[in-house]
């Protein structure tokens, strides 16, 4: 059995050490476009030398940025091929700034197994402290794994968000670049999906698709420094579901309701008709 409930839920997956610079975090926001407006004060604050301002959803690849080999979904009670898997969810909270440069230590946790009849749901929980034993943040998210399901677990909770409404009160178009999965796997996640033409072929896509945790970060940046003034350090957590794919080189349109304390926000595909790429997007403002 590819899934067994009782072995997953509440296993713990060995802890993970590791470093980063500043070089890796300039990397990754590089990954998610930064660099666009090159002579934008606010963005160059993400890529300057020595200290560049650190985007929270860094946390997303800090513990396996030097990674080089693909990925393998392998757990206790759980060993599903990485064909089969697309991520569902993602949350990160900060507890306070990144800093630029730092050396952590992450402990997860099998949090949830779901059984969605065709499909598995699994839910990670993830703490990370740095080297002084002091708290960085802490992490959610879900793995949607495609024909694992029946194996006799529980459904699972909705978890959707309740926007507005009224029309938002922001709307903005993000491009990304043809080359970006390309790029962005340079911090760490060498999924073929996202680089080999055959694979994505073979997991049932056209062509390779860009990270899930790409967007996810991508939309990140953009509200952050539409709404927040490129201030990094106002974001206090960011939450979203992984509602469908995006090809490199399609333009997100993002529309965000501001909430005071948290900024709700959807983004679709303006190449595809607006198909849906997040939803129950979340930003929490610190």
């Amino acid at each position: 059995m590819p899934i067994d409930p009782s072995v997953a839920i509440g296993a713990e997956l060995p802890a993970q050490e590791f470093s980063w610079t500043g070089s890796d975090v300039q990397l990754y926001h590089l990954g998610l476009g930064a660099g666009a407006r090159p002579t934008d004060a606010g963005e160059l604050r993400y890529l300057r030398d020595g200290d560049p301002q650190v985007l929270p959803t860094f946390a997303t690849v800090a513990a396996t940025f030097h990674a080089t080999e693909p990925p393998k979904v392998s757990f206790p009670g759980v060993e599903i091929d990485l064909a089969k898997v697309v991520h569902g969810s993602q949350e990160i909270v900060v507890h306070r700034p990144i800093p630029a440069s730092g050396s952590g230590r992450t402990v997860t946790r099998v949090a949830e197994a779901w059984d969605k009849g065709k499909a598995a749901v699994i839910v990670q929980e993830s703490t990370t402290e740095d080297a002084d034993g002091e708290p960085l943040w802490t992490a959610r998210s879900s793995i949607f794994a495609r024909g694992e399901g029946g194996f006799g677990g529980e459904r699972g909770p909705s978890e959707a968000v309740d926007y507005p409404e009224r029309e938002p009160d922001a709307e903005f178009d993000v491009p990304t670049l043809p080359q970006q999965a390309l790029l962005y796997r340079l911090c760490g996640d060498r999924n073929p999906l996202h680089s080999d033409p055959e694979f994505a072929k073979n997991a049932g896509f056209p062509a390779p698709i860009l990270h899930g945790l790409c967007t996810y970060g991508t939309v990140c940046k953009a509200v952050t420094d539409r709404l927040l003034d490129a201030d990094v350090s106002r974001v206090a957590g960011f939450r979203a579901r992984f509602a469908g794919v995006v090809f490199p080189g399609e333009t997100l349109r993002v529309r965000v309701w501001n909430e005071g304390d948290r900024l709700l926000a959807t983004a679709a595909v303006v190449d595809r008709d607006l198909a849906p790429a997040l939803a129950d997007v979340v930003l929490t403002v610190s």
